[in-house]
Parts: C-alpha cells; sequence; structure tokens
C-alpha cells in the first residue's frame, strides 16, 4: 500500500478533526493536533510499511498527538493529592458506583436523535469544566480506552493520583450532568 498526501486533507482533515474536538474540548487545538499530525505523517512517510490503511495510520499518530498534549499539560500542572480520598467511598473496587451513591435515572431515550444531541453537548460542557488533569484522565479512559497502567506512564502520575483524578472527574460530571441535564428534565 502507498500513501497518497496530495488527498490527505480532502480525504480525512474533516473526519480527523472531527475524531479530537470531543477529546480536547478546543476547537482550535483540534484543528492544530489535525496540523501536526498531517506534519508528523509527512516527516513519517518514507517509514510507513503499509501494514495498516493510511486512514488508520493517520488516526494512529492524531491518537498519539492528543496524548502527547494532555502529557505535556500533566507536566505543567501541579498533581493533586494521593492516597486515600474523601469520593473514594462513592465507588467500588471495579470504578462503580456503591449502590447508595449512584446516581438517579437519566430517563435518556437512546432512540431520540435530537436528544442524544443535546446531551452530548452538555456533556461537552460538563467536561470543560473538569480540571485539565481531570479531563486528560476521563478522555483517556473512556474515550481513548486506555488501561490505568498506560494512563499513569502516560501523564507521569502515580496510580492513587489517577484514582483520585478519575473519581473526581466523575463526580463533577455526575454533579454537572444532573444540574444541566437530568433536573431539567
Amino acid at each position: 500500500m502507498t500513501l497518497s498526501p496530495s488527498g490527505w486533507i480532502s480525504n480525512y482533515a474533516d473526519a480527523l478533526y472531527a475524531y479530537a474536538k470531543p477529546r480536547v474540548n478546543d476547537a482550535q487545538l483540534a484543528e492544530d493536533l489535525v496540523q501536526e499530525t498531517f506534519l508528523s505523517a509527512w516527516k513519517a512517510r518514507e517509514g510507513f510499511k503499509g501494514e495498516a490503511s493510511e486512514k488508520s495510520w493517520l488516526f494512529t499518530i492524531l491518537k498519539n498527538k492528543i496524548i502527547d498534549h494532555y502529557r505535556k499539560k500533566s507536566k505543567e500542572i501541579i498533581q493533586t493529592g494521593s492516597g486515600q480520598d474523601a469520593t473514594d467511598i462513592f465507588f467500588n473496587g471495579a470504578e462503580h458506583w456503591t449502590e447508595k451513591d449512584k446516581p438517579m435515572n437519566w430517563g435518556i431515550d437512546g432512540a431520540d436523535n435530537i436528544q442524544q444531541k443535546e446531551f452530548y453537548q452538555i456533556l461537552e460542557n460538563c467536561k470543560k469544566k473538569l480540571q485539565q488533569q481531570q479531563q486528560a484522565v476521563f478522555v483517556m479512559k473512556y474515550m481513548e480506552d486506555m488501561d490505568a497502567d498506560e494512563i499513569c506512564k502516560a501523564l507521569n502520575i502515580t496510580s492513587s493520583n489517577y484514582w483520585v483524578l478519575i473519581h473526581r472527574a466523575k463526580l463533577g460530571l455526575r454533579a454537572c450532568l444532573e444540574k444541566n441535564w437530568i433536573n431539567l428534565k
């Protein structure tokens, strides 16, 4: 398989942007990451082995650019506390809500596309309200499907710091969604 760099922008720019934007919550940053993806791909084009499709290769580069963005940001942020945190009481060892603390039924019908769009817009707005490092951990875990060890390594944080961040992200999103979506229904 050979690369076709002349068609990258017309063939993949919109899809790459659509992938990046919800992961970084910033339109300009998403555009920059897509441009960096194309630049990195251009520089690495001689090393392309054709083991994946051109599209998959570009998406992999973008995914790594997003992780690098959060890795850089994590170095700029002072790590939050470590060890046992008061938020630990809300979750069990499998990262699920405890029975007494689980969120109320949100009553969202998956068949209603308009309602889904509204929900995802509110979720994006709520995600923006998280602290940068909480947002990074949330995106890597639930949007990039990375495991805790990978996230800790990528962000250079401890396991206990990871758990504090993911718990606080869940609590923050829960509170924001209940305030801005569930209680408005």
